[in-house]
């Protein structure tokens, strides 16, 4: 289909049961029609150094790549310390760099979380926005989908199992699909 929408898919933890990676698991079976989800696992990402900035690692360099090529971005964030977990912060610095060489610009973006709190994520959710605006990056802001006390949410083997959390994801990808039909225009126009 000429026409079929790529997001790219990024978890920001490295646990291998972690409830954010069985979040984007179900979103991209919950994925609508004329669109895809592919996943982009961040372990093994060096620690960003601007020495390394013009000539970085080759995951690095898939990253990027990787971002390009997609139509937009879901980022699915845990919460740790009231805050973004560092292994998507540095994700994120590192395809922002060298300046002028932003791979996140221009990007349709949807967020989502899965914490362990009743709030679900929502201050990590809020610090992303926040880098969002400098990335220049167009958000999807609703619905918001936090997916509190994850491990009620979730069966033993990491699958989401909460319904609302489920049509909460289906919503926010139908918005993100949108999004990018309606930007797709001007993208190709500034292309």
């Amino acid at each position: 289909m000429a026409d079929q929408i790529k997001i790219l898919g990024i978890a920001g933890s490295l646990r291998k049961q972690s409830y954010n990676k069985g979040a984007l698991r179900a979103a991209q079976k919950l994925c609508p029609d004329g669109a895809t989800i592919e996943v982009f696992d961040p372990e093994g990402i060096p620690l960003f150094n601007q020495d390394d900035e013009r000539s970085p690692h080759q995951k690095v360099v898939d990253l990027k790549n990787r971002i390009r090529a997609a139509d937009a971005i879901l980022l699915v964030t845990p919460e740790y310390n009231y805050g973004m977990p560092g292994v998507l912060k540095n994700a994120i610095d590192w395809a922002s760099r060298p300046y002028g060489d932003n791979a996140w610009s221009g990007k349709p973006v949807a967020l989502m979380s899965a914490a362990l709190s009743m709030g679900g994520g929502v201050r990590a959710q809020y610090q992303l926005r926040q880098a969002f605006v400098f990335l220049n990056m167009d958000a999807v802001v609703q619905p918001e989908v936090a997916i509190g006390n994850a491990p009620e949410r979730f069966d033993k083997d990491g699958n989401l199992t909460d319904e609302t959390s489920k049509k909460l994801i289906g919503q926010l990808l139908r918005n993100l699909v949108e999004k990018v039909r309606l930007l797709r225009p001007a993208m190709k126009a500034a292309a």
